[in-house]
């Protein structure tokens, strides 16, 4: 199965979502629960991610919290999980996320989101599970 033949069912999972998750402190936690657990039972379709989210969620968590073992658990859940599918930046996604980088400088996306932006558009993926509002109006996002 190629898992890049994706359906209007699917979402793609961010940053804030992973570390909320995995992270009991955090003010998103009992939200991120609650996302992942309806994204698991199939209610999204596809669950999915990069390797540059997972690259902000791994330092995000150590960054924000100092804490090594919650940094490697948060990586441990996205690369474990056999529900969520990891798909890798190439250079046409990194040349169109440079593009969606400049085009949407007034919403200050990070260069990772644009990847995100990039991969969703490329690949058909329609809904985002995210807490940040910089993407709203330019992918859906799930409530």
């Amino acid at each position: 199965m190629n898992i890049f033949m994706v359906n209007d069912l699917g979402v793609f999972v961010d940053t804030g979502v992973f570390v909320a998750l995995r992270n009991r402190d955090d003010k998103y936690h009992g939200r991120a629960k609650e996302l992942m657990r309806r994204a698991l039972r199939g209610e999204f379709g596809a669950i999915f991610t990069s390797d540059y989210v997972f690259d902000e969620a791994v330092t995000v968590a150590l960054v924000r919290t100092r804490r090594m073992d919650l940094a490697v658990d948060v990586g441990s859940y996205i690369l474990s999980s056999p529900r969520i599918r990891m798909i890798y930046v190439d250079r046409i996604i990194f040349e169109d996320a440079w593009r969606i980088f400049q085009k949407y400088s007034d919403r200050m996306l990070s260069f990772t989101d644009a990847t995100t932006v990039a991969i969703m558009q490329r690949y058909g993926i329609f809904h985002l599970m995210t807490f940040d509002n910089r993407f709203k109006g330019i992918v859906a996002l799930v409530e």
